[in-house]
């Protein structure tokens, strides 16, 4: 159970830290995918599923979703 909310803990620092990376769309696209890996990671520890291959996905689908967005999209610097 403590490697469970120790992994969750580490995960969410994780995911806090690479949230605001990221202005053009390879940043984006490392960053999404570093979220993404470390939430997927989370999850399947969580769940009792594979680590790894939470992260993976996760990972991938976190660089998809970073390289399919642009600067308009997410913008945390624009002040409206």
């Amino acid at each position: 159970m403590k490697r469970i909310v120790t992994t969750g803990l580490v995960s969410m620092m994780l995911a806090l830290g690479l949230a605001g990376c990221g202005t053009t769309t390879s940043e984006r696209a490392l960053s999404g995918a570093g979220v993404g890996a470390a939430v997927g990671a989370g999850a399947a520890a969580m769940t009792g599923g594979s680590v790894t291959r939470g992260a993976v996905i996760g990972g991938g689908v976190g660089a998809a979703t970073g390289a399919a967005t642009d600067s308009d999209d997410i913008d945390l610097n624009r002040y409206r």
